[in-house]
Order: structure tokens, then sequence, then C-alpha cells
């Protein structure tokens, strides 16, 4: 398992949003440069960045700050937010992400989204499904939540599954942005039904008792945002649970 910080941007700063709402945001004052400095001195090896004015409008990435971001090469970035097009794979891929992380395009683009995974690799993309459930039904929700898709998460995963696709992120977005604990439940079921993806879980955790618990339902890896900026705990506290030092 593998923890992984994330960072938010918004205008050129760090930010949470509750529940993907851009109107209800948390402003963070600390510098992204020490926080990078922060994880490497600890040990982690992959860090989650989202251009959040990217992702409200793909003609307003805040490739300036990207580009600054990517630049230090001791750390493995992967990255999302407004990718639409391969271009703009390819802008990211050349400033440095390790990573490319798409969401609303795999709706928009099916066939290329396939068609990158072909040409980047498996290890190069990332499909981010945020879901809403109701009634046990997972819904993947689009466009900064804001458009229901009327698809279940397990449609796409069947579907990109023929394409070999490694890497899912999944948000249950009622808790992402909370501190109110992640959905167990969720990812159980995933890992239990795919076994061969390596899936990502982000939204709720604010405790290491919450690492603890989604460790024990084998996801791969764990996206930690709000918790860390809020000093719920230390990186070195979080690593020592993925450790079994608990």
């Amino acid at each position: 398992m593998m923890i992984i910080p994330s960072l938010d941007f918004r205008k050129g700063k760090i930010v949470r949003l509750y529940k993907g709402n851009y109107l209800e945001k948390t402003d963070y004052q600390e510098s992204y440069a020490h926080y990078i400095e922060n994880c490497i001195k600890n040990d982690i090896k992959m860090m989650h960045i989202v251009d959040l004015d990217g992702a409200k409008n793909p003609n307003k990435k805040q490739f300036f700050l990207l580009k600054d971001i990517l630049k230090d090469k001791r750390m493995n970035f992967q990255v999302g937010g407004g990718v639409r097009k391969e271009k703009d794979l390819e802008k990211l891929f050349s400033l440095g992400a390790k990573r490319v992380v798409l969401s609303s395009v795999i709706f928009e683009k099916n066939i290329d989204v396939k068609n990158w995974i072909q040409i980047y690799g498996n290890d190069s993309i990332v499909l981010a499904l945020d879901v809403q459930i109701k009634r046990y039904f997972k819904e993947v929700v689009v466009s900064g939540w804001r458009n229901y898709t009327g698809i279940s998460i397990e449609d796409i995963i069947n579907e990109f599954l023929e394409n070999n696709i490694k890497y899912i992120l999944c948000t249950d977005i009622s808790k992402d942005g909370t501190l109110t604990g992640p959905n167990l439940l969720l990812y159980s079921e995933l890992v239990k039904k795919y076994p061969s993806i390596s899936f990502q879980a982000s939204g709720g955790v604010s405790s290491l008792h919450d690492i603890f618990n989604l460790k024990k339902t084998g996801v791969k890896n764990i996206i930690i945002g709000k918790a860390f900026l809020e000093k719920k705990f230390t990186f070195s506290e979080a690593i020592n649970v993925e450790k079994n030092i608990f």
C-alpha cells in the first residue's frame, strides 16, 4: 500500500473543496514547495496534484504552476484536472508527470482514452471515477460532479478491463473533503470484484484508524488531502501505519 498526499490548486493557491463545491472551499497558506519538501523528507514516493481551475474550465489550466511543481525530479507526481485532449497529456508528460488522471474525458472521448492507454501505457494513465451511491447503485458523476452519467462504476471498469487498465481512483463524493471517514464497504467490494486493478481510495480520511481500516480492504493506494493539511496526523505517522507500525 502507498500513501499519496494530495494538493488541490485554485488560482495558484492550495485549497480544499467540500464535496467538490467551488463555493465551499478552505484556503491554506502553506507553501507547496515546503509541503513537497516535507513529503520527500518522509520518504513519500508519489503525490497527487489537482488543477481545479483546469477541471472547471479546460482552457484555464495552471500550466505555469504545474511546470514549477513537476520540475522537482525527487518525487513522482500524478496530475489531473481538465485533461480533454491528447496534447494535454503530452504537455503534462513533457513537464514531468509520472501519471495523468482522466475523468470527464472518459465519457466525452471514450475511444480516444482507450487509445491513450495503449499509446502511453497503463502505468501512465489513471481513470478517476467519482461515484454517488444510491440504493447500492454506484453512479459515476463528471464535470465537477455536476453531471450524472447514469452509468455504474462497475460498467466502466468492466469496459476498460479489456484495455488492460491498471489504476482506478475512486471517490465517494459524499465523503470528499468532509473528514468523516472513508467508505470502507465501497472499496472492499471493488477490490474483491476486481483483483487486477490497483485502486486508489480517496475521500473522508481523518485518522490513522481510517488508514488502517482502508489497508484492510486491500486498496493499493490511499490519497490523503485535507487530513494532512489540517495536521490530523503527520506524514511519518501515516507511513508507520502503511508499514504496520501502529
